[in-house]
């Protein structure tokens, strides 16, 4: 096709795939010279970063934007600090592009292998995140993949910004810059185009709210990889160890609220309820946590809201959260299973055989026992960043890192045999 006649979507996909096959000949060390370089233009960027971090925070507080986005939107000298360590974890891990492992020797004689080789082009659609935009460059860039950044019109000013200082530094080591892309224009409508540029986007991976995952499920003629809500749980059993889990409570709540890693969701065995609610409502009460509980759990609080069944499984992404009093370990798991999203469960109790059931019979994402939900995110579990949380099973779950952004293929290898 000539040039002339692709839209602008369309040339900068193509590119991204023609950019994509530089990486396939780039050896681990020159990937991790580079990266080292992004981490440092990162820092010496702080500044200019930070000046059009405050154009986009300043437009989103004249449109009203909710507090969680504004805490998702806000960079500062630390969350850049933050994002250039991402990067220099990146650079200590090892490359997974290449890794053989062996499966079998037929009786023919055949041998089979199979070797880990990048995606291709990554396509990443998100909101007011400027943070994915150096996250997702470096993952994808050190799995051998490239990327294609369609950020929400929120964080525009900060992600280009961003996004121009890693192709700053690609250009400066002789590489296309079109292997971190971002869309100029948060136009809905060149999204849509977007999503069906199934001739060089290999993947989809949206990462916001649910409406723009749904949006992006249901209009997509890509693969997509789900990064739904995070409607966690802390299960508090009757063998917790309760001022341990008041700590998990009060981190996993209060700490950060507009992440999707927050606890949204309060669980407590009838055997512990008095006691554990009794404290939870005084110290709740000191952050401003607004309450919603079940019937039997309202009673410890001033002024909570009342919940049915039906009602629980909210992603409130602010001080608020949803409490229940269960009868035993099996109607917590019912609760979970109900009223979950796949993304991460806590449970604190002193019973090993208890924990480990837990961990067993709940689906998520990841599931913790005595350690505080705010943990299940990539850098704090070794990653050096994310890519986002994997809440669908195609084909990695959970944070995804550097092996969540590779596939396998098979290595067949004969003497000449012939099938009869």
């Amino acid at each position: 096709m000539n040039n002339a006649n692709l839209s602008l979507i369309e040339t900068l996909s193509r590119d991204a795939a023609i950019a994509a096959q530089t990486l396939a000949v780039l050896d681990e060390q020159t990937k991790n010279i580079v990266l080292q370089d992004m981490a440092t233009s990162l820092r010496a960027s702080t500044a200019e970063i930070l000046a059009a971090n405050q154009q986009d925070l300043s437009h989103a507080e004249q449109n009203n934007l909710g507090s969680a986005m504004l805490d998702r939107l806000l960079l500062t000298p630390e969350r850049i600090e933050g994002m250039a360590q991402g990067i220099e974890t990146i650079v200590s891990l090892p490359d997974p592009v290449g890794i053989t492992r062996d499966l079998s020797e037929r009786p023919n004689g055949i041998k089979i292998r199979k070797m880990r080789i990048p995606l291709g082009v990554v396509c990443m659609i998100y909101e007011a995140r400027p943070n994915v935009t150096a996250d997702a460059g470096a993952l994808c860039f050190k799995s051998g993949n490239a990327v294609v950044l369609r950020g929400g019109k929120e964080a525009l000013q900060s992600s280009l910004v961003i996004a121009k200082v890693l192709q700053d530094v690609l250009q400066k080591h002789k590489l296309p810059k079109a292997l971190i892309t971002v869309i100029p224009d948060p136009d809905r409508g060149l999204m849509m185009e977007l999503m069906q540029q199934r001739a060089y986007i290999d993947v989809i991976i949206p990462r916001g709210g649910e409406g723009l995952i749904n949006f992006v499920t249901d209009n997509s003629k890509i693969p997509v990889i789900q990064h739904f809500k995070g409607v966690c749980h802390l299960y508090v059993d009757k063998d917790a160890d309760l001022d341990n889990a008041m700590a998990l409570l009060l981190n996993g709540k209060t700490q950060r609220t507009g992440v999707c890693n927050a606890l949204e969701g309060l669980i407590v065995h009838q055997d512990v309820a008095e006691a554990f609610l009794l404290k939870a409502a005084v110290e709740l009460a000191s952050h401003k946590v607004k309450i919603n509980a079940c019937s039997r759990a309202a009673k410890y609080f001033t002024g909570c809201t009342v919940l049915d069944d039906s009602e629980f499984g909210q992603e409130y992404l602010d001080l608020e959260i949803a409490i229940r009093i269960v009868d035993d370990f099996d109607q917590a798991i019912d609760h979970i299973r109900a009223f979950g999203s796949h993304h991460t469960e806590v449970i604190s109790t002193k019973n090993d055989a208890t924990a480990m059931r837990f961990q067993r019979t709940v689906d998520a994402s990841v599931v913790m026992v005595n350690a505080s939900s705010r943990f299940s995110d990539g850098g704090e579990l070794g990653l050096g960043a994310e890519i986002g949380i994997a809440t669908s099973k195609l084909h990695a779950y959970g944070p995804m890192g550097l092996e969540s952004l590779t596939a396998e293929k098979y290595l067949v290898n004969g003497t000449g045999q012939v099938r009869s």
